[in-house]
């Protein structure tokens, strides 16, 4: 039996698939808390263990991992404006599986260098201006990050006619060169720079984090794992040769910090009537929400929508529902199973669902024009969207899931937001997009096999789901 173990460093558990190549199938997963605070061996080890204990003795097998360990791929941007060059770096990193902490659009002050160096991140990004644009930008915020004090790489992705003063200004730190985000205003170019992220992801970072101290197990730490889950529902959308794909989806990932959201698909208007506006949208498309989380940024749900929303959702007082909330932050593993914690879990799963769809998919509005009505279109349509996918602990072990999901849909309340309007709900029970991003790596024809056998349909849904 040919059996391949695919690893994911998360910040919180250590988890592991297992594979049986021969027959496709998952032989089974386990997970422990990651130790990467003192030696990551030791939170493998233990989970390997766990696997062992419900699979029986592993003798012969490769590894494969990706890892989100010590926070994930921690990314600063600088860009020229906010909705362009900025939002178009913003693309890249969350595309290569990084996490952005902040983007700083048009020229960086003293005191966000200050901040800059506060954060030290492990990757910095500097866009500015299209090719044959803008220039003083991009060489004011080169100056301002050659005084930085932190030592971190530097991605040069901006007007390729700055290239060379950058270089030059930047000769005493790590710098990389890489093709403009957006040479044409309003047109990305972002692989260069995510093939980048992703290099210097492995040559140095994992090393950072401590894990390349089971480097002699593992056959590769191939990316960061949302690069992973991306390159799985990539495959599960498109396919692969003869196998093929189940369409454009959506997938939703919410976490207890942040709430990932991802799409498949095109997202062009439906109509002739429709203008677009904006810089073009990526096919593949990641955000992630730091504000919005299930428990150490439950928070943020609250600040959205408001205590009174909560307290209404769950009969519970105002003053209940808030102590109950930072109860939660404070006790961020408690998963209490009383039936007050049970729906207010519900209730912040739901709006985190809400708000995190809302801001991933685009918006339409009326406008009028000297030929009528007409409609203004902003980021992604995805109505059409037949299939989202769930994953994530927060959502996979909840008793009402699709009760969660109906908040990802299109509401009639609100017309402007465009989010699926009739789809199918495929639970990720056993948490395997990961893995699957991995094995597609080197077994896609199995990996996408085993994702249809394994993502299944929540029993709860309608066979028809229409429109809140």
């Amino acid at each position: 039996m040919k059996v391949i173990l695919l690893i994911d460093f998360g910040s919180t558990f250590t988890k592991v698939t297992a594979v049986d190549l021969k027959n496709e199938i998952i032989l089974g997963c386990a997970s422990s808390f990651t130790t990467v605070n003192s030696d990551i061996n030791e939170g493998l080890s233990n989970t390997i263990e766990k696997l062992e204990q419900k699979i029986g003795k592993l003798k012969d097998y490769t590894c494969l991992a990706c890892s989100s360990a010590a926070g994930g791929l921690r990314m600063v941007i600088s860009g020229l404006v906010e909705n362009v060059t900025s939002k178009a770096a913003k693309e890249a990193c969350l595309g290569a599986g990084a996490k952005v902490l902040k983007t700083y659009s048009y020229e960086i002050s003293e005191e966000d260098l200050d901040e800059i160096d506060k954060i030290n991140p492990e990757i910095f990004l500097l866009c500015g201006g299209t090719d044959g644009g803008d220039k003083k930008c991009i060489l004011h915020n080169a100056n301002m990050i050659s005084k930085s004090k932190s030592n971190f790489p530097i991605i040069i992705a901006g007007n390729k006619e700055a290239n060379y003063k950058c270089k030059n200004i930047l000769k005493n730190k790590e710098i990389y060169i890489v093709d403009n985000v957006m040479p044409e205003f309003g047109k990305l170019n972002i692989h260069s720079a995510q093939n980048k992220i992703r290099e210097i992801f492995l040559k140095k970072i994992i090393y950072a984090k401590g894990i390349s101290k089971v480097d002699t197990l593992i056959s590769g730490i191939l990316m960061p794992t949302p690069s992973s889950v991306l390159k799985a529902l990539e495959l599960l959308s498109m396919g692969y040769e003869e196998e093929s794909g189940i369409g454009e989806l959506m997938a939703i990932d919410l976490g207890g910090a942040t709430t990932d959201v991802y799409s498949v698909a095109e997202g062009y208007p439906q109509d002739s009537n429709i203008i677009y506006k904006g810089i073009e949208e990526p096919y593949i498309k990641r955000t992630v929400e730091g504000d919005i989380g299930m428990r150490y940024s439950i928070e943020g749900v609250v600040e959205e929508v408001g205590i009174d929303k909560i307290s209404q959702m769950t009969s519970l007082s105002k003053e209940k529902a808030s102590q109950m909330i930072q109860y939660l932050k404070n006790n961020p593993y408690i998963i209490s199973k009383e039936k007050e914690f049970i729906n207010l879990d519900l209730a912040i799963a739901a709006k985190a669902v809400e708000i995190a769809t809302k801001r991933h998919c685009g918006t339409k509005e009326e406008i009028y024009t000297s030929n009528g009505l007409a409609y203004l279109q902003k980021g992604k349509d995805l109505t059409q969207i037949k299939n989202i996918i769930v994953t994530g602990g927060s959502l996979i072990h909840l008793s009402e899931t699709y009760n969660v999901i109906k908040y990802a849909l299109y509401d009639t309340n609100d017309p402007t937001s465009l989010r699926p309007k009739s789809s199918e709900i495929l639970v990720d029970k056993k948490y395997i997009l990961y893995a699957m991003g991995l094995l597609s790596q080197l077994y896609p024809k199995i990996a996408i096999r085993i994702m249809k056998k394994e993502l299944k349909y929540d029993g709860n849904q309608k066979q028809k789901n229409s429109e809140r």
